[in-house]
Parts: C-alpha cells; structure tokens; sequence
C-alpha cells in the first residue's frame, strides 16, 4: 500500500505543469541574435506592417474570442543574411504596446524566427499590428512577414493568415 501511495505521490508530482517563460517577451532572446551593422554596408531600407488579431468578434459586436497571434518573420533568400531592425507592436488605437527589439539582429538564409502573442494577451485588441523596419543586401529578396492566429475549444479550431505589407 505504501508503494502504491509513493507511486501516485511521484507521478502527482511529476505531472505538474510548470509555467513556461514567453520568451518572445524576454529581450535576452533577442539580444542573443544582435549585430551591430556598419553604415557603410550597402544595404536597402524597408518597412512592413502586419495586421495581427489577438482578438475577433463572435456572434455579436459585444463578444471577443481571443486568440493566440504569431509573427512570423522569415528570410527568404537562400544566399544572404538579412537584418531586421525593429519590430514594434500596436494595439487597436495605434498606441505602442511593446517594442519586442529596437536594435539589428540578423536572419541567416532561409531561416525563420517568431513572435507569439499568448491567447490570454488581449492588449493588442482586434486591430493589434506589426512594424518590421529591415535592412537587406542589394539584389537580395525582401522578408516575408505573416501573421498566423490560431484558437481551439474543445472540437473546434479556428484558424488564419495575414500577409504583411511594404509601407516604405
């Protein structure tokens, strides 16, 4: 009997979820990925937006469904290192809410890196979006910014895609 409750005892404790770290939020992650540019590298200047929504409306103008809001960012060349310089996020009135980084970090080909948005984050609201400000060598094709907004309850999911669009 004694074993038996030791048993349960372990796998109780074992099977606890602990919390989890956005590290989206955290700017260690970023900092990881910085570099410091030269101006006299000869690279073009670009600046995207993104529409993002943390939230949608459902059966009326009075229910939210929120939704976890993933920012993609993906360097498309298969020869050059791109760099992203700023990535700013906006709630529905155009207010900043967070500014995710502010300095160059770098893409190396085709590779890809994320912001998610938890499910619970509802500062952004149903207009929430993106900044991108990037720097890309000449000839080199621009970033691909997408937007991916996922939810399920219970049987149900629900999900989508935006595209960002060259402001600059």
């Amino acid at each position: 009997m004694k074993f038996h409750y030791l048993i349960f005892t372990l796998l109780l404790a074992f099977s606890c979820e602990t919390k989890k770290e956005n590290t989206a939020l955290n700017p260690e992650n970023w900092s990881k990925r910085a570099i410091k540019l030269n101006a006299s590298d000869s690279l073009s200047y670009g600046k995207s937006y993104l529409s993002i929504y943390s939230q949608i409306y459902s059966l009326t103008e009075h229910t939210k469904h929120n939704l976890t809001s993933m920012a993609s960012m993906r360097n498309t060349s298969d020869r050059d290192t791109i760099y992203l310089l700023r990535a700013e996020y906006y709630d529905t009135h155009g207010k900043s809410v967070r500014k995710y980084f502010d300095f160059p970090i770098y893409l190396a080909p085709m590779e890809t890196t994320e912001i998610v948005i938890d499910e619970i984050d509802v500062s952004g609201g149903t207009g929430s979006n993106f900044i991108f400000e990037w720097k890309i060598p000449d000839n080199c094709p621009e970033p691909l910014f997408e937007g991916v907004m996922t939810s399920t309850m219970g049987q149900q999911g629900l999900s989508f895609t935006t595209q960002a669009k060259r402001i600059e």
